[in-house]
């Protein structure tokens, strides 16, 4: 049976023209990529990203991303009038790597409600609870990220990471860059929600020196989804450490607006010389073409011959 293809959106939105189209187009088939050759076959998702230059120019049926100035008041995945998705992501530093986040998030569950059953990972509160799908919250401090095309993206959880563990099994791949080594572990700078069978909401959060667990109460029924509430009661601190600079070694990279000033165009320029060595050849193909004289054919036999006038 095929599967849905889900289409998304990257669009600019009262910036001021801080963001090119062309830097848009280019995460936008950064997005594309990572899609689908990392995130597509590991949660069996087919999706399509496209940059768009203002929203009058998205098609219906897309889920737009949206990039706007800091401090728009609720970055993340929401919920329209119509309960249709659609991402804020600011434009700071790494803002790449939270469209990359919130991006992927959207394909996995776009309505910010789905749940999966596995066990506590609180020692203290042992039990069945139910996990908010969120892909990329236990390991989305930018740094544990990855480039592609040169544009930074986010790492992300695969759905083995909340199965048990298997001893003698090999190697598991809980997140796709390798970073997380144990079912449902959070990795500093992230952090895990669940909801008990009472109805009572806890997270694990590592914001600090070491994991914490708080209870959060339960859902508050003015938000439309799990995961917008559960977005907002973090908010403060995912804000401070998605602005922590990304560092991957030996770093090649594209430089946009709203990146850090120090980063190099390693990749801009392999693509300005594979560019300006395909415009030779263009050039050349070009040239050659208005030099052949237009009244000469090849025959049968491949041979280019004049054609003459007939005599009366």
């Amino acid at each position: 049976m095929s599967k849905l293809l889900r289409h998304v959106a990257l669009v600019p939105d009262d910036i001021h023209g801080k963001l090119a189209d062309s830097d848009v187009t280019r995460v936008a088939a950064a997005l594309q990529k990572q899609a689908a050759r990392d995130f597509g076959p590991v949660w069996e998702v087919n999706a399509t990203v496209d940059a768009f230059t203002s929203l009058d120019d998205v098609p219906l049926g897309y889920w737009p991303i949206i990039v706007g100035e800091e401090g728009q008041g609720g970055g993340g995945v929401h919920l329209d009038r119509d309960n249709q998705p659609f991402a804020l992501v600011d434009l700071t530093p790494d803002w790449t790597v939270t469209a990359s986040h919130e991006c992927l998030e959207m394909l996995t569950d776009p309505f910010g409600n789905r749940l999966v059953a596995g066990d506590s990972p609180n020692p203290d509160r042992p039990g069945r609870v139910e996990f908010l799908v969120e892909v990329c919250d236990p390991c989305e401090t930018p740094t544990l990220g990855y480039t592609v095309n040169g544009v930074r993206v986010s790492d992300f959880y695969t759905p083995r990471y909340f199965e048990p563990p298997q001893p003698g099994a090999g190697a598991t791949q809980y997140d796709f860059m390798g970073h997380i080594t144990a079912p449902r572990q959070v990795l500093r700078g992230g952090y895990l929600s669940w909801r008990e069978a009472s109805g009572e909401w806890f997270q694990e959060l590592f914001f600090g020196p070491t994991p914490t667990f708080r209870s959060i109460g339960h859902f508050d029924t003015n938000f439309k989804s799990l995961r917008s509430w559960i977005d907002s009661t973090s908010l403060s601190m995912r804000v401070t450490a998605l602005k922590q600079r990304a560092v991957y070694p030996n770093q090649v990279l594209i430089r946009l607006p709203g990146e850090q000033d120090s980063d190099n165009s390693l990749a801009s320029q392999a693509t300005h010389t594979r560019a300006e060595a395909l415009r030779t050849e263009i050039a050349m193909v070009r040239t050659t073409r208005k030099a052949t004289p237009a009244d000469e054919h090849e025959d049968r036999g491949g041979s280019t011959r004049k054609r003459g006038r007939r005599r009366s």
